[in-house]
């Protein structure tokens, strides 16, 4: 629950108590005083339309986290970890030329957005025996915004 401070509420119900033109003014203070409220709770919980939808842009910038091992985009190679042009709807251990562990070519897995949000949570778990030794991303909201920015990229690495 939000309390007002003393001295504000004083200064609205004075404003209000001098004439009827500073009623208006404390009737304009008072809703002033609500809007800058709400946008503070607002702000606190995180009641934002951007802050729901999944976001390319901030799911670039969480794929910094990945990007130590593995490439996206035009001219992507794979590294320690497969290029991952094309990844959202394709089969897994399917790049050519990368090698991929026991565990992850005998998997059946389709890189679906369920798949990929089991396997980024926690990729041990979703992969035992897989040779990703990163931890997984912990907020649901990193993954999905992550995966946004994959979805982007089609199979040779252009950009949609």
């Amino acid at each position: 629950m939000v309390h007002l401070s003393q001295p504000i509420v004083r200064r609205a119900r004075n404003l209000s108590a001098i004439s009827p033109r500073s009623s208006r003014a404390a009737t304009a203070f008072a809703r002033q005083l609500r809007a800058a409220t709400f946008v503070a709770i607002a702000a606190v919980c995180g009641w934002t339309g951007a802050a729901s939808a999944q976001d390319a842009g901030t799911g670039e910038q969480v794929f910094g986290k990945c990007k130590a091992c593995h490439q996206v985009g035009e001219g992507a190679k794979s590294l320690v970890g497969p290029e991952l042009n094309g990844v959202v709807g394709r089969k897994a251990a399917v790049v050519q030329g990368y090698a991929y562990s026991p565990a992850m070519k005998n998997t059946a897995l389709t890189w679906d957005e369920a798949t990929l949000t089991d396997y980024l949570k926690d990729p041990k778990v979703k992969v035992p025996g897989t040779k990703m030794v990163f931890p997984g991303l912990s907020k649901p909201s990193e993954i999905l915004n992550v995966i946004t920015y994959l979805k982007q990229f089609s199979a040779d690495g252009k950009k949609s």
